[in-house]
């Protein structure tokens, strides 16, 4: 159903989609999970990988084993199938003593 609306507007109705989709990730089922994460690349597609993965960050870090590998199976498919587009969503950081994050060749037009 994503895919056949994609680009024609209908971003506000499938993100109201994702959020019925998104907690399903968690389920045991080999067929429910496959279907999920067919699911989310075809949001990846209409709504862009920047927000699949503003949904995904929050628990690739999780303290609970079974969360991470979730959300980590769902940042691989989608670094995957959108390597280029995410480098422009990925949170900005503050430079600290010894590591230094920025990036002025991103950050040069902001």
């Amino acid at each position: 159903m994503a895919l056949g609306v994609a680009g024609l507007g209908c971003e506000e109705a499938l993100v109201h989609l994702l959020n019925y989709v998104w907690p399903n990730i968690f389920e045991t089922s080999p067929h429910v999970i496959n279907a999920v994460m067919e699911a989310i690349e075809g949001m990846r597609v209409a709504l862009g990988p920047a927000v699949v993965l503003n949904y995904c960050l929050q628990g690739l870090f999780h303290p609970a084993r079974k969360v991470r590998e979730a959300y980590w199976k769902i940042y691989n498919s989608l670094y995957i199938g959108a390597q280029d587009a995410l480098v422009a969503a990925y949170p900005l950081l503050e430079d600290e003593e010894h590591n230094v994050y920025t990036r002025p060749e991103l950050t040069m037009f902001i």
